[in-house]
């Protein structure tokens, strides 16, 4: 093969669900009525915020080879925590901390180190203890959510402070400015993947623990930072989300985790670790809520968006492993 070829090959491999994206787009566009609007192409942008928050740290621990089962309770955990505190009604004990310019980073900060103990957590008893990634991110799973039911008594908060609410209704460019908040992380994430040490120090622990080690590389720091960041983004995400929904209910943010996972696979990042990159994955979200989006818009019932998206997901395991195989033969 050619080097033009290989080149051509790889960056097909490497775009394919870019290019499933544009195809999903223009296909809706022709086929589903009042789908081709700059209006409906924002709210698949502000509706993707979340989840896509959510998948980057999720993604950055897959490809160091482990599981974060996490993410989707810590950030109900965190966004339950903002509208304890933040909110008015309800449960909301509506504490004030001045103007928006101090209370935005405050509450931001308050949601993150939420999701920096759960992640630290997480990482020391997979790190230090060393039991299995799988078990202790589903234990968190499970025992984080019930601790959001147990500090709102099931109840909401609601009525979140006007001072941190309005980033949930003013817009850039026509483009709700929360929806800025996740392009913003995956470039931020997607640079430091590509062009720090620690960023190649994941996709190498992932690929290969055990040569990582033999280089000198501090491969449980690196490990243990991946899970204290997919916390963090969490905690981000629930932050997000409760300002969206101005508060939080004891149920917020279910579903979401298969969503993450979901477009972490869908977006190229291989479970078996060490490959993956984020900009794929930001393409995996924006795909799954077009096809949320459009499924609305044809009025069909909602089970279809699951077989669907089950669909993306068994898909995108099969390609994972012909690509492997692919570029295992012509690369």
């Amino acid at each position: 093969m050619t080097p033009a070829r290989r080149r051509t090959l790889e960056f097909l491999l490497d775009n394919l669900v870019w290019l499933m994206l544009i195809a999903v787009l223009v296909i809706f566009s022709l086929t589903v009525p009042r789908y081709f609007q700059f209006g409906i192409f924002a709210n698949i942008l502000e509706q993707s915020t979340y989840v896509g928050v959510m998948a980057i740290g999720l993604a950055i621990v897959i490809i160091s080879g482990n599981l974060d089962l996490s993410v989707e309770s810590t950030a109900a955990l965190a966004a339950m925590i903002t509208g304890l505190l933040f909110a008015s009604s309800g449960i909301g004990m509506g504490l004030t901390v001045g103007p928006s310019i101090i209370a935005i980073p405050v509450s931001m900060l308050i949601a993150v180190a939420v999701g920096v103990v759960i992640g630290f957590i997480n990482g020391f008893f997979v790190i230090k203890v060393g039991m299995s990634a799988f078990i202790v991110t589903l234990a968190s799973f499970i025992w984080v959510r019930g601790l959001v039911v147990a500090i709102s008594g099931g109840r909401s908060a609601q009525s979140l402070a006007p001072e941190i609410r309005v980033l949930g209704i003013e817009r850039l460019l026509g483009v709700p400015l929360l929806a800025w908040f996740a392009v913003l992380c995956f470039v931020i994430f997607a640079l430091v993947m590509a062009k720090t040490p620690f960023g190649r120090y994941i996709t190498l622990v992932g690929g290969n623990e055990v040569a990582t080690y033999r280089a000198g590389i501090p491969a449980n720091k690196i490990l243990w930072m991946s899970f204290v960041i997919a916390g963090a983004l969490a905690g981000l995400a629930g932050w997000l989300l409760a300002i969206r929904t101005s508060g939080a209910t004891a149920n917020l943010g279910t579903g979401m985790l298969f969503n993450a996972f979901a477009a972490v696979v869908i977006g190229g990042v291989s479970l078996k670790g060490g490959i993956g990159k984020l900009p794929g994955v930001y393409a995996g979200v924006l795909l799954i809520y077009s096809i949320h989006t459009a499924i609305n818009l044809m009025r069909l019932p909602a089970h279809w968006t699951q077989v669907i998206l089950g669909l993306l997901v068994l898909a995108a395991v099969l390609l994972d492993t012909l690509k492997l195989r692919l570029r295992e033969k012509l690369l």
